[in-house]
């Protein structure tokens, strides 16, 4: 599974009418035990589950390395106890995502489960399940949004990227379904030396589709993704594509969200423009992410296992545990811990971690804020 199939790591555009004004809902009934809401720093909760390792495809950038189906993958009976879990400790957004989240034979009996709970199902997919019928019967089940991967404006790029052919054909028409069954939909892109430049034609894509918002995922080099590490942007591109994108928000109707890259905060902030969002990375303060076996991590890119919500219900996990009661400090070492926006940005924790030798509160490598070099 790719970063832009999952990992979503701020309140979807599409789920924002469902969350309230500015995509900032009133907490549910639900709440955390002791009546604290899930999101740290005033931040929504938001967890992304890992329903499934299977997938139709193949993906060069994918952290998860799915393909073929896990062992054992949670039950319906286990996932649900474990969505009681999140509702419990007042999360509001429920990302499924995968693998493949539509080739798990229960996801519309989840979904509505999940909805029930109070919770705001989303999705991260690929697309190419997402048949007319499949869209209309997500919708009734309570899904609020799609988040479906495009890459490319070129099919040849995108299908290679996906190692599928007719990945971008089957993304396109995905999209041409959910706005034909009136569910929401936002295209997620992965962000590649080989595609940044055209990044702002895919948002004008984005627009001429239907989409409510085009998210950009950042690669952080794990799973499949380290063997193109070479791929990915470094420092000084990495700032010019998200001032970019900043830019280009200032021209489109939709939501444009960096993921991966908190400095974007920053540089709004610098830009003189304003967002929705007041925090960069949220691992651990408000976001987490469930393997498809039960192990919750801090994100999917931060490599360790807090818990197994087979063994400990969620909301415990996620209340008691050591290595996130730490991120919630937010005292970092390095140049993230004296920036003056460390509590607005935060660096990304995974990056890191993967090049400070596992130091997950160490200064985030690719930031050029104060002269530093990534």
């Amino acid at each position: 599974m790719s970063a832009a199939e999952g990992m979503k790591h701020m309140p979807s555009g599409v789920a924002t009418a469902a969350a309230g004004p500015a995509g900032h809902p009133h907490g549910h009934g639900g709440g955390h035990p002791g009546g604290h809401p899930a999101g740290h720093s005033g931040q929504i909760g938001i967890v992304s589950w890992n329903t499934t390792n299977a997938c139709n495809m193949y993906c060069a950038h994918c952290y998860r390395d799915a393909g073929c189906q896990a062992s054992d993958e949670l039950s319906t009976a286990e996932a649900k106890a474990m969505l009681d879990g999140i509702a419990r400790a007042g999360f509001r957004i429920m990302i499924f995502s995968g693998g493949e989240p539509l080739m798990r034979p229960d996801i519309l009996e989840l979904v509505r489960y999940a909805a029930g709970l109070g919770l705001i199902p989303v999705f991260g997919t690929n697309g190419t399940l997402i048949t007319p019928e499949m869209a209309v019967a997500l919708k009734e089940a309570g899904a609020k949004g799609m988040g479906i991967s495009l890459d490319s404006l070129d099919a040849a790029k995108h299908n290679k990227f996906r190692a599928y052919e007719g990945a971008w054909e089957g993304a396109v028409q995905g999209m041409k379904n959910c706005r034909a069954a009136g569910l929401p939909f936002q295209i997620h892109t992965t962000v590649m030396d080989w595609n940044q430049a055209e990044l702002e034609a895919i948002t004008d894509f984005a627009v001429e589709i239907g989409a409510r918002a085009h998210h950009f995922f950042f690669l952080v080099p794990t799973g499949r993704a380290r063997t193109i590490e070479e791929e990915s942007l470094r420092a000084e591109q990495y700032e010019d594509v998200l001032t970019r994108i900043m830019r280009k928000q200032e021209t489109v109707p939709i939501e444009l969200k960096p993921t991966c890259a908190p400095q974007f905060l920053r540089i709004a902030a610098q830009l003189g423009i304003k967002t929705r969002f007041s925090r960069g990375c949220l691992a651990g303060l408000s976001y987490c992410i469930i393997s498809p076996r039960g192990k919750v991590q801090p994100c999917a890119y931060l490599k360790m296992e807090l818990g197994d919500v087979r063994e400990k219900p969620f909301d415990e996990i996620w209340r008691d545990n050591e290595v996130l009661q730490r991120l919630r400090t937010l005292e970092y070492s390095g140049g993230c811990g004296t920036c003056n926006y460390r509590r607005l940005c935060g660096g990304c924790r995974a990056r890191a971690a993967i090049y400070h030798g596992g130091d997950y509160m160490a200064e985030e490598p690719w930031c050029l804020y104060h002269g530093r070099r990534g």
